[in-house]
C-alpha cells in the first residue's frame, strides 16, 4: 500500500469512522483511501468550519475526531478552530497535507513554515521521512487523548502520499493512564472539606472530559455542598439538581457570586481559572481553596490554592466520594446543616425573577430569554445543543437549562464565533441517533452560513435555530454604552438578510417563527421530521446584554 493508504489505514485503526475537510489536489490520495477504507468523508464549505465540526464531533462524543486540509491556506483557515479544540482540551487530530521537502523554502504554492503552528496545538509535527507517517499518525492519536487531551497537527508533505516505501510499525501503547490523585492531598482535601461549614463545588471541562458526572454528584451530595460550574462545566450536573447553582461567567448576577464568595471552603475540580470565566479574576473565592487540575502549570493562575492535586478529576472525585461521609442530603447520617439545597435554590429563583422581569407579553420582537424558555419547553430533555458564542451565549448559559454533560457545548475560553452550526454537524454525525439543535446569533450564523449547504448535502437532520436581531448587538451595546455611538452601530437593519429565503436556497426547510407558541410549534415540527430545518426568530434588538442585565439588573 502507499503511504496515503496507510495513513487512512492508521486513522481507521484508531476508530476514525468519519473526517472532516475539503479537498484539494493535495489530499487527492487521502481521499481515495479513505473510500477504499469505508471512512465517511464530510466535506465543509469553509476550512474554518471543517475544524469546528470536527470540535462538535469530539464534544459531544468524547470520541477523538479527524480533519484533513490542504497546505497553507486551508491549514490557517483551520487554525481557529484548533486553538478552540486546544483551549477546551479536546482531542482532534488534524492532518495537514505539506509542502514537499525539496520545495520548502521557496515559496511553494501555499506554502507555510510548519512551526507556524506550533500554539495553536498540543503538538505539532511534521513528518520528515515517507517511512514515519502511518507511525506518527498513530502516535497523534495517543498524544491527543492522553490527559490534557487535545489537538495534535500531523503534516505529511504531498509527495510522501504516493509513495510505496517500507513503514515503520508504531508501538502497541493506548493512551497514557489518566492521572491518580496522591494519597496526601486527597486527605488533605478531605480534612478541609469535612471541617468546613460553607463549602462549594466548581467543576470545570475537566469533569465533562473525564466523564466524571455521577461523581461530581456524588461528592456534592455528601457535602451537602452548591454546585456551580464554568463554560465548560455547564451541563456536568443536571441543572435541575437540587444542588445546582448555576453557571459562573460573564452573566453571573450578585446572588450566585456571594453564594461562592460566603463559601468557607470551594473544591475546584477540572478547571484552569482562565480569565475569561473568572472575569479576569473578579470572583471572591475562599481562603481554603482546593484545586484539581491535570496541568501543573494551572496551579497559581489568577487565584492562590490551599490544596493544589494534580490530578484527572474523575478519578480524584471517585477518591473524595469514598473517603467523604455521607450528609443528610443522602438521607444517611446526621451532619452538620450545610443547607446546599437552599443555598442554591436561592440563587436559582432569584436569578429566574431576574431573567422574568425580561420575559415579555409574546410580543414581537422577543427578547432572548423569552424565545429561549420557548426552545427548551419543546426539546426532549436529551437533545443534543451545540451553542455558538457572542452576546446571546451568556443568555443561553445562565438561562437555558442542560441536563447532561454532552447534552450542552459551547466554545471556552477562544469564545469563537461561527461554531454553533458546524459543531452541530460533527454532533450529528458522531449522535446519528439523537436529536441536535444548534443555537446560534445572526453574527455567529454568518460567520458559517456556508455550512447550511453541507447540512443539506449530507442530509443530515439538525434543527438550526437563529435569534436574529439584525446586528453584532454586543458590540453596538457596548459602543452606545461606553463610546457615546448610535444605536445599532453596527447593525443591518437597513439592508436586513431574510435567514429563511438563504436557507431555503441552500436545500434547508425554513421557517420563521416571531411569539412563544409559534416557537414551540416550529421546533417541535421540525424535529419530527428526518431533514435539516432552520428556524428564524426575531429577537428585541434593544434588549439589554446578559453581562449588564444579570449583574445589576440594567441595561
Amino acid at each position: 500500500m502507499t503511504v496515503g493508504d496507510e495513513v487512512v489505514a492508521a486513522l481507521a485503526e484508531a476508530g476514525i469512522d468519519t473526517v472532516f475537510g475539503i479537498p484539494g489536489k493535495q489530499t487527492l490520495p487521502l481521499n481515495e483511501a479513505m473510500a477504499d477504507h469505508g471512512v465517511r468523508y464530510v466535506v465543509a464549505r469553509h476550512e474554518t468550519a471543517v475544524s469546528h465540526q470536527a470540535w462538535g464531533y469530539a464534544e459531544t462524543s468524547g470520541r477523538p475526531a479527524a480533519t484533513v486540509v490542504i497546505p497553507g491556506p486551508g491549514d490557517m483557515n483551520a487554525m481557529n478552530g484548533l486553538k478552540n479544540a486546544r483551549n477546551d482540551c479536546t482531542p482532534l487530530v488534524h492532518v495537514a497535507v505539506e509542502t514537499e521537502p525539496d520545495v520548502r523554502g521557496g515559496d511553494g504554492i501555499h506554502e507555510t513554515p510548519p512551526d507556524t503552528y506550533d500554539n495553536v496545538v498540543k503538538e505539532n509535527v511534521t513528518v520528515e521521512r515517507p517511512q514515519a507517517a502511518a507511525a506518527e499518525v498513530t502516535q497523534a492519536f495517543r498524544t491527543a487523548t492522553t490527559d490534557p487531551k487535545g489537538p495534535v497537527r500531523v503534516g505529511i508533505p504531498k509527495d510522501f502520499l504516493g509513495m510505496t516505501v517500507p513503514l515503520a510499525v508504531p508501538s502497541a501503547d493506548g493512551p497514557t493512564e489518566s492521572s491518580k490523585p496522591g494519597p496526601s492531598g486527597v486527605a488533605e482535601a478531605v480534612e478541609t472539606l469535612e471541617a468546613s461549614d460553607l463549602p462549594v463545588v466548581i467543576a470545570g471541562g475537566g469533569v465533562r472530559a473525564s466523564g466524571a458526572t455521577d461523581e461530581l454528584v456524588a461528592v456534592a451530595e455528601r457535602l451537602d455542598a452548591p454546585v456551580v460550574t464554568t463554560y465548560k462545566g455547564k451541563g456536568t450536573i443536571p441543572e435541575d439538581h437540587s444542588l445546582s447553582a448555576g453557571v459562573l461567567c460573564g452573566g453571573t448576577s450578585p446572588d450566585l457570586a456571594a453564594l461562592v464568595a460566603e463559601s468557607d471552603a470551594a473544591l475546584t475540580v477540572g478547571t484552569d481559572f482562565d480569565a475569561v470565566w473568572t472575569g479576569q479574576w473578579r470572583f471572591d473565592l475562599p481562603a481554603d481553596l482546593i484545586h484539581v487540575t491535570l496541568d501543573p502549570e494551572d496551579v497559581g493562575t489568577g487565584y492562590e490554592p490551599s490544596t493544589a492535586i494534580v490530578a484527572d478529576a474523575g478519578r480524584t472525585l471517585a477518591e473524595l466520594a469514598e473517603q467523604l461521609p455521607p450528609s443528610d442530603a443522602t438521607g444517611e447520617t446526621e451532619s452538620d446543616d450545610r443547607n446546599g439545597a437552599d443555598r442554591a435554590t436561592g440563587v436559582r429563583e432569584a436569578d429566574a425573577a431576574r431573567i422574568d422581569d425580561l420575559r415579555d407579553d409574546d410580543e414581537p420582537p422577543l427578547t432572548s430569554p423569552s424565545a429561549l424558555a420557548a426552545v427548551r419547553a419543546a426539546l426532549p430533555r436529551d437533545v443534543t445543543v451545540a451553542a455558538d458564542a457572542g452576546g446571546f451565549r451568556i443568555w443561553t448559559l445562565v438561562s437555558f437549562p442542560a441536563y447532561g454533560p454532552r447534552s450542552y457545548v459551547n466554545p471556552g475560553s477562544w469564545a469563537t464565533m461561527g461554531t454553533g452550526l458546524p459543531s452541530a454537524i460533527g454532533a450529528k454525525l458522531a449522535n446519528p441517533d439523537d436529536d441536535v439543535l444548534a443555537l446560534t446569533g445572526d453574527g455567529g450564523l454568518l460567520m458559517c452560513i456556508h455550512e447550511l449547504h453541507t447540512l443539506a448535502a449530507e442530509g443530515l437532520d439538525v434543527v438550526v435555530v437563529v435569534f436574529s436581531n439584525q446586528d453584532y448587538a454586543i458590540i453596538s451595546e457596548e459602543a452606545e454604552r461606553s463610546y457615546g455611538l448610535a444605536p445599532m452601530a453596527y447593525g443591518w437593519d437597513d439592508a436586513a438578510i431574510d435567514f429563511t429565503a438563504i436557507a431555503e436556497g441552500m436545500g434547508v426547510r425554513a421557517t420563521r417563527a416571531e411569539t412563544l407558541s409559534g416557537i414551540e410549534t416550529a421546533v417541535a415540527d421540525a424535529l419530527a421530521h428526518d431533514d435539516p430545518a432552520l428556524i428564524e426568530v426575531p429577537t428585541d434588538p434593544e434588549e439589554p446584554q446578559a453581562s449588564e442585565w444579570m449583574r445589576d439588573g440594567t441595561s
